[in-house]
């Protein structure tokens, strides 16, 4: 939800969409818990890993979480055992989620950058690991051609995004902003949403093979009446995935059929220090 601002008028007024000031507006509050959108997406992290988990070994592994915010995913991973670094463009989340790292003894390196210009040297990532995110960036292609560069051959971009469905631009926007409240107006411009066969083509022209989508929604509440999620059986709402850079993998090349990505391994001895600045 974190790359360059796009206000339009969608009828209402002193309404826009994909507003990304939300962020830092609730940095100091990231931790809190007394935000309940912002809890929302705390919630969503377990779905989110439960399904990521099987497919790769965090341990040792040099990660970018691209779009971190406040650092929900970021600390997820690292206690995980992987070496992370989070990018996002909130200024002020960053620097929440650089005090609650280091409150909690947490190594992560964090930074303020955007997508479509990544500070990292090529090959620098084992995974790409980015919710929440696609489905708010102006330039899909360069985000995506920024992420392949930026991981390793072989290496894995993990995400999840919103479908661009009836049924997602009612339930996220309609209902879930408008009527109910659980996030902020104007948090979505369902423009932006993005259905799965214009992403998995996108990924393929990088030199990312897709493997097979799944859905993530809700599935429970928790004791303060917050949405529980996890994985779902269609993908109409949230879709995740993960795509593969191949071993020589170039973007003329990248053209391969579609599988299971099973399970990925990494080469665990390389420090985050090797992650440098361009």
């Amino acid at each position: 939800m974190r790359y360059q601002e796009f206000a339009k008028g969608n009828g209402t007024k002193n309404t826009m969409r994909n507003d990304l000031t939300i962020y830092d507006n609730v940095a100091e509050h990231w931790w809190a818990d007394d935000v309940r959108w912002v809890r929302t997406l705390r919630n969503m992290v377990p779905g989110r890993l439960n399904w990521f988990d099987p497919h790769v070994e965090w341990h040792q592994a040099r990660v970018l979480d691209l779009g971190c915010a406040g650092g929900f995913m970021a600390e997820a991973m690292h206690d995980r055992g992987a070496l992370v670094t989070g990018i996002d463009p909130a200024s002020a989340a960053i620097d929440a989620a650089r005090a609650h790292a280091a409150a909690h003894g947490r190594q992560i390196s964090y930074d303020v950058g955007v997508g479509e210009d990544l500070p990292y040297d090529d090959a620098a990532f084992d995974f790409v690991v980015c919710v929440d995110v696609l489905e708010h960036v102006q330039s899909l292609s360069s985000v995506l051609n920024e992420v392949s560069r930026v991981l390793r051959e072989g290496g894995a971009f993990l995400f999840d995004t919103i479908n661009n469905t009836a049924l997602a631009r009612l339930l996220t926007v309609t209902v879930a902003e408008d009527i109910l409240g659980l996030l902020p107006r104007g948090t979505h411009d369902p423009d932006l949403f993005i259905p799965p066969q214009d992403l998995r083509a996108a990924l393929q022209k990088v030199g990312l093979t897709p493997g097979k989508f799944t859905g993530l929604g809700p599935r429970g509440l928790d004791r303060r009446g917050d949405f529980t999620f996890g994985r779902l059986p269609f993908t109409g709402l949230i879709y995740m995935g993960i795509a593969r850079k191949a071993e020589g993998c170039t973007k003329e090349s990248g053209q391969q059929s579609e599988n299971n990505i099973g399970h990925l391994s990494t080469a665990g001895a390389a420090a985050q220090a090797h992650v440098t600045e361009r």
